[in-house]
């Protein structure tokens, strides 16, 4: 499964929803999907250093806040608000044992750029 990311207009949440429940009626494993009304508050929630995380641990699998700050090499303090962050956002889960991991494969980030009348 991956999580597509994207810059979407208001309203457009029912045509997404629409269409991933077609896609699980066709036996399709649905992707995460999440939408933010610009670029720049998408970017303002998945800065850099939240997407390094999400790779990290991907790489690394299920573990502690406090091992993914170690193999970041990051402070644990700004560890434990990304992963808050990202887990809010739906892209880090937690299991019962406390473990943290990404549960997608990859991430798209669709930006539309203007169209030109």
């Amino acid at each position: 499964m991956k999580a597509i990311i994207e810059v979407a207009r208001k309203g457009s949440i029912f045509r997404t929803a629409a269409q991933q429940l077609a896609n699980a009626r066709q036996g399709q494993t649905p992707d995460f999907r999440l939408s933010f009304e610009s670029a720049r508050s998408l970017f303002a929630e998945l800065t850099p250093a939240r997407l390094d995380l999400l790779d990290t641990l991907r790489r690394v699998g299920p573990c502690s806040v406090y091992a993914l700050a170690k193999a970041a090499e990051r402070n644990y303090s700004n560890v434990h608000t990304d992963v808050s962050r990202l887990e809010e956002l739906g892209m880090i889960e937690r299991s019962e044992a406390d473990a943290i991991s990404v549960p997608f494969e990859s991430v798209e980030i669709l930006v539309p750029l203007a169209q030109v009348a």
